[in-house]
């Protein structure tokens, strides 16, 4: 049981025997002692005041003798105001260490029974994943680390946009101007190329425009009547329509476009359990949307265009289906949520989607629950900030992102170079060994700046302060970890069984009362659906550690048993810190 939970119930005892009254586990509140107090945890007892018709600080005195009294957890107190500063006795403390390093999977909360499923990343076929991507790809993954942690099933899911106009684009340039080019002729990732290719549209597509203004016509009217959008508009109609030339085409490319994808989620780390393609679900989509049609929901305006009218609801009126019948995103989300429904008993469903798609999200909401899905009003909308770079946002078609394969070898590139001096150190270091070490601190660089950063919040990526072994650093804790297991692998652990009593000193009790808070920490990261919740504690526990190692001799203390205490510490932070840098999706390295 948790000390705070136990507390509470010693806590109830106090109030009943004191005051004659039933204490709710609402009116006892429990918090970490301020550092300019002595004590471990403080207990709030302004709500008994009024009860016992006393003085905070009486009450506080009262109920502190009558804890040291009657309790073996309480060994002394202090009381400020209305606050009760408890310090717990230190057997205790070796005990929950004894636990914490007995537990193989300390922080796993027991299983919940319901399955969640978490959708994330959500790629074009058009282009390649950039630096927005590797934000929602690393949120994804490490939220559902979480809530596997919290006892979720966990079902992580992607949605692949693999049709669309913005695909006939890549299609329709690469048709023009490829010369036949693939990425074997290329060299290049298939992600990569038809990337370029979309670029090009865009480049030539302006100057289109730019010659129609030139003549006389307005831009949006220059911007509709361009050969190449007309185009493109004509090929995603054949596309709908099964044409088997631009059929065969769209299979080809998005053939390359998936092997480029597949090895940047390898390298980034990331999986998933399920992937579905808006190619087999807007069709569901569409047949949901003509249901709702026929029942009055949806209306068809005079250019047989579709519409939701959602003016009641306070928003406003919502397009289904073009007036030539193609679909659009909203419509290929309502098929993609009925299939998901269909193939798994879904507790809950949640989408790890950019901040600027929370209308969407809402409107999504309100129409599978206006045609009759009970999941409707249940769909949770992780919606997070962008990624900002020093010189504005992001541009697809124009060429302006940051590539994620180039973010990631670059990452790795500079902790090669960061960490050359350390890894020279290190005792029959191999090439091979140096290269997975600077692998694992350039990804875990990338991974934990983003990830510490509330999810919320938009955020400004610095490569360089990434990566800086000081700080709040994914490097720092990584370092951390290493130096702990190079101390354990100079030891010879011994069972901590054998010790009795030990006199802790406050960076002891400090580190164990900090290791007691990882399964709490787990819960709210899960709560929170924050990641950064994790980061925060695990550097807090580094600091805490590193502090300690500074302080205090490990490996040449002379007295036995509180060598073997340390190292069993030691070993239990070690372990904390890999656990939870696996919620992260962070790999630690062994010796660095």
């Amino acid at each position: 049981m948790k000390l705070e939970d136990i507390l509470k119930e010693q806590v109830k005892g106090a109030v009943k025997a004191l005051y004659q009254v039933e204490a709710t586990d609402q009116m006892i509140q429990l918090q970490k002692t301020r550092p300019e107090f002595e004590g471990n945890i403080t207990l709030v007892v302004f709500p008994f005041v009024k009860l016992a018709r006393k003085a905070p600080a009486q009450v506080a005195q009262e109920i502190g003798d009558y804890l040291v009294q009657s309790s073996h957890l309480v060994q002394r107190f202090n009381a400020v105001q209305g606050f009760l500063n408890i310090t717990i006795n230190q057997d205790f403390w070796i005990e929950q260490l004894r636990a914490i390093d007995a537990d193989n999977q300390y922080g796993q909360l027991p299983s919940n029974g319901k399955l969640m499923m978490v959708e994330y990343s959500s790629p074009n076929t058009n282009k390649p994943l950039h630096l927005g991507h590797v934000r929602n790809n690393l949120l994804g993954y490490s939220i559902s680390k979480i809530q596997e942690a919290n006892g979720w099933k966990v079902v992580k899911t992607n949605i692949v946009n693999d049709r669309g106009i913005h695909i006939c684009k890549s299609m329709l340039a690469w048709l023009r101007f490829g010369n036949n080019e693939t990425p074997e002729s290329s060299g290049k990732k298939g992600d990569h190329l038809i990337g370029d290719y979309y670029v090009r549209f865009d480049k030539e597509y302006k100057k289109e425009v730019a010659s129609l203004m030139e003549q006389g016509m307005d831009e949006e009217t220059a911007k509709r009547e361009a050969p190449l959008m007309k185009e493109a508009q004509a090929m995603l109609l054949k596309w709908e329509q099964g044409d088997p030339e631009v059929r065969a085409l769209w299979q080809k490319m998005n053939t390359w476009v998936y092997a480029g994808f597949d090895e940047t989620y390898k390298m980034m780390g990331v999986d998933f359990d399920k992937i579905y393609y808006e190619s087999n679900t807007y069709l569901e989509g569409k047949s949901e949307v003509e249901k709702g049609l026929q029942s009055g929901i949806f209306y068809r305006r005079e250019d047989n265009s579709v519409w939701a009218d959602l003016t009641k609801d306070g928003l406003d009126e919502k397009l289904l289906l073009r007036q030539d019948g193609t679909s659009v995103y909203m419509t290929q989300d309502i098929g993609t949520a009925k299939l998901r429904f269909q193939d798994y008993p879904i507790d809950k469903m949640v989408y790890v989607v950019g901040n600027e798609q929370e209308y969407h999200f809402k409107v999504l909401s309100i129409l599978l629950d206006r045609l009759g899905f009970p999941f409707g009003k249940e769909l949770v909308h992780f919606s997070y900030g962008m990624v900002e770079l020093p010189n504005g946002k992001m541009k697809s078609r124009e060429g302006t992102v940051v590539d994620a394969d180039d973010l990631m070898a670059a990452m790795i590139s500079d902790a090669k170079d960061i960490s050359k001096d350390k890894v020279n150190t290190l005792p029959d270091i191999t090439e091979a060994e140096a290269n997975e070490i600077a692998r694992k601190v350039g990804l875990g660089a990338l991974k934990y700046f983003i990830l510490k950063v509330d999810p919320r919040k938009n955020m400004l990526f610095n490569p360089a302060e990434s990566i800086d072994f000081n700080g709040n650093t994914g490097p720092f804790i990584q370092y951390t970890y290493a130096r702990i297991q190079s101390v354990l692998r100079k030891a010879n652990i011994d069972k901590l069984d054998e010790i009795k009593q030990l006199e802790l000193n406050d960076k002891e009790l400090a580190l164990i009362q900090r290791l007691g808070d990882f399964p709490v920490i787990i819960k709210q990261a899960g709560d929170e659906f924050s990641p950064a919740v994790i980061c925060n504690y695990t550097y807090a526990l580094a600091q805490e550690f590193n502090s300690f190692y500074h302080d205090y001799s490990i490996l040449n203390e002379e007295k036995k048993e509180v060598r073997d205490f340390r190292l069993m510490l030691s070993a239990s932070v070690a372990k904390v810190i890999r656990r939870a840098m696996e919620l992260l999706g962070i790999e630690v390295p062994e010796r660095m």
